[in-house]
């Protein structure tokens, strides 16, 4: 099973051969890379034209994060899909067979995992622990979604369901699981372990405008699905990251 991986990157140099690295690093014999950068001026495209592991990779203005992600999409020949943030790696290097075992296992669309937050300068020191727990549909009500550099689909949803929804600036990720999962009831399945290892404080993370900006995009997500969520959904996304600050992995952090 052919698995296409995207990075998205803008003046990541100081990040982003570590992402390839835990890419190489990885012991599935059948991975498409493919770098989306924007425009960047600080030596990344050095880095990702000297990485033997870069299948395809593509360096222009952009119109923002989610934008890239669709020109990812749109270069991906893969049967699987994931997206690894530039500041963001692998677990280790078993994490792309251990997804691909769980399509090949049974007739999902879907897989995601847990994610570690991690120190940007320590990729060993955790501070928080996203264990996104197993997956039931109606837990989108209570606020659930997976972490998205956790996620993998299949191609075919991509195609039949479309891509990130440019009108959302910081929520095109959670619109889209939520198309997929929670509208078009894509089947689903969690594969309980950490699949990344994302850093404090970098591109990916979100900061406290941006979460209030998301918190109005999360409830437009609902809406232009034509969905309704509970009084209190929209509520409890945001609550349900406090645990994260208080759990730890076991052996496997």
């Amino acid at each position: 099973m052919k698995v296409s991986l995207i990075t998205v990157a803008y003046n990541s140099a100081a990040t982003i051969a570590d992402t390839i690295q835990s890419i190489a690093a990885q012991d599935h014999p059948d991975i498409e890379y493919i770098i989306i950068d924007g425009g960047s001026t600080d030596g990344t495209m050095d880095l990702v034209k000297n990485a033997k592991s870069v299948t395809k990779y593509l360096s222009e203005p952009d119109r923002g994060l989610y934008d890239a992600m669709n020109k990812g999409v749109a270069l991906c020949t893969g049967d699987i899909i994931g997206i690894l943030n530039s500041d963001d790696v692998y677990q280790d290097g078993q994490v792309i067979s251990d997804v691909v075992r769980m399509f090949d296992e049974q007739p999902i669309d879907c897989v995601y995992g847990d994610l570690v937050y991690v120190d940007p300068e320590d990729l060993s020191k955790v501070s928080r622990y996203w264990k996104s727990g197993e997956y039931h549909r109606k837990a989108f009500l209570n606020g659930w979604m997976p972490p998205h550099p956790t996620f993998f689909t299949r191609r075919e949803c991509y195609k039949t369901f479309g891509a990130y929804d440019l009108q959302f600036k910081t929520s095109a990720d959670y619109e889209l699981m939520l198309r997929f999962m929670f509208k078009n009831h894509c089947s689903t399945a969690y594969l309980p372990r950490i699949l990344v290892r994302m850093r404090e404080g970098g591109q990916s993370n979100e900061n406290l405008i941006n979460r209030i900006r998301g918190n109005k995009e999360d409830r437009q997500a609902w809406v232009k699905n034509g969905l309704n969520p509970r009084f209190y959904t929209l509520t409890m996304k945001p609550l349900r990251k406090i645990s994260q600050f208080w759990s730890r992995p076991g052996q496997e952090g």
